[in-house]
């Protein structure tokens, strides 16, 4: 049984909107069109906000899905750049040139379009969904801003060739925090005279330090301005840092380093990095970009073993990415784009993105087989075990409050893992920061 706490969609979610968008219609001429039972004019033709459409494949999945399974109605793909994209979107929904479907790409900023009024009450599709922490994500006062349709969650990646060369035992879903202190040291050690590689690799995110601490403290808030939880996160990770279990934040900072060539390339036998990644490295191992090596993922290491695999739920963290409607698309448009919604937020939307590694929001059994038989994904149990079976808490809490406390609690980050200031320090620093420049506000 999928314990994955997710949104599950029930299909009848597309078919209630297939019904309100496509009784008594015919394509138009130009297929620019449909007209309804009614009479009256409905767009059969709708655009959707992407970025980087090359190398994120899951758009393309989603538009060739729904415009496959929906002949009279056609979505078409507007690209933005992906580092200025929340710049870009919010200025071309104030000019009324965005696309009619918005797609919240970084959590963090969804307040943003929230506290602007620039996103549609989407309610009505949200109640053919399960409720689920992802949908509650995009709810704000009671009012559906948007559904998800992929939920990203931090999972251990491992390299299965490396753990068997170093004479450590893989990750058998176990593992706390001390077991992968543990088993990075003993697979730094073992590899040392086998060219050498580090026993994991941490990326220089502030969220592989916080996120954890965020999803797995009891209470923890870390919008409150109280920071001393995240203490004990920061003492293991320098701890594993000075011990060189992994690389050095200085170095990944200065050379800018990566987890996909740090991973992908076997400079390190495992990393804890977001589910996304499970695409990434199929792709890369494919193109040649990564090595040929075995791979599995595993639970991030847990606080302690009251969460692990069998019979517990492992906590981890990751955002949800949400489809949005913008308040000024063509009225005749709106019903269109409410049947792409639900489409997408279904099993069948789910169907589609995990049929190249992609983790949809939806996870049932048909799901899980369709997102394993994508060629060059892992095989064994405790991978689909883990795909399954995780409490996954927001990366960042949906607030107007998140953006300026993200950037207290990265430059926090930053201070610690250079170690230019203590742990100390630079929590009461930071939890300073929070008080005066943005509880105060």
């Amino acid at each position: 049984m999928n314990r994955r706490i997710a949104a599950t969609a029930a299909l009848a979610s597309m078919a209630l909107f297939l019904t309100a968008c496509s009784g008594g219609t015919s394509s138009s001429e130009g297929g620019e069109t449909a007209s309804g039972g009614d009479g009256e004019a409905m767009g059969g033709t709708i655009t959707m906000s992407a970025w980087n459409v090359a190398s994120t494949p899951e758009f393309q999945s989603l538009v060739d899905g729904f415009n496959a399974t929906n002949p009279d109605y056609t979505v078409e793909i507007v690209e933005y750049d992906t580092n200025e994209y929340d710049t870009q979107m919010v200025a071309d929904l104030a000019a009324g040139t965005a696309p009619d479907v918005v797609t919240q790409k970084n959590q963090a900023y969804f307040s943003t379009y929230a506290d602007g009024g620039q996103l549609m009450d989407v309610s009505d599709v949200a109640a053919e969904l399960t409720p689920s922490q992802a949908l509650d994500s995009f709810t704000v006062d009671g009012t559906t801003l948007a559904v998800p349709y992929r939920q990203d969650a931090w999972v251990l990646f491992y390299n299965k060739d490396l753990f068997a060369a170093a004479g450590v035992e893989e990750p058998d879903g176990t593992w706390t925090w001390d077991d992968y202190e543990q088993a990075a040291a003993d697979l730094t050690a073992g590899l040392e005279d086998q060219g050498g590689a580090f026993g994991t690799y941490q990326h220089g995110w502030n969220a592989a330090v916080q996120g954890f601490a965020n999803a797995q403290v009891d209470g923890a808030d870390p919008l409150s301005g109280d920071f001393e939880f995240y203490k004990p996160y920061y003492e293991r990770a320098l701890r594993m840092q000075e011990a060189g279990s992994q690389e050095t934040f200085g170095n990944i900072s200065t050379n800018q380093l990566h987890y996909t060539s740090e991973f992908g390339t076997q400079k390190a036998a495992s990393t804890i990095m977001g589910s996304w990644y499970v695409a990434s490295l199929i792709a890369q191992q494919a193109s040649g970009d990564a090595d040929e090596f075995e791979w599995g993922i595993a639970p991030a290491p847990q606080l302690d073993e009251s969460t692990v695999y069998p019979d517990g739920t492992p906590r981890t963290f990751g955002n949800p990415t949400g489809l949005a409607i913008n308040p000024a698309i063509d009225e005749a448009k709106v019903d269109t784009a409410k049947a792409f919604l639900a489409w997408a937020a279904s099993a069948e939307g789910a169907k589609a993105v995990a049929s190249i590694g992609i983790t949809p929001a939806v996870v049932t059994d048909e799901v899980v087989e369709t997102f394993f038989a994508a060629e060059g994904a892992p095989q064994d149990e405790l991978s689909k075990w883990t795909f399954s079976n995780e409490a996954i808490t927001p990366e960042h809490p949906t607030s107007s409050l998140t953006p300026a406390m993200w950037t207290v609690l990265g430059d926090m980050h930053s201070a610690i893992m250079a170690e230019t200031e203590s742990i100390d320090d630079a929590i009461a620093a930071a939890e300073e920061r929070a008080a005066n420049e943005v509880l105060s506000n």
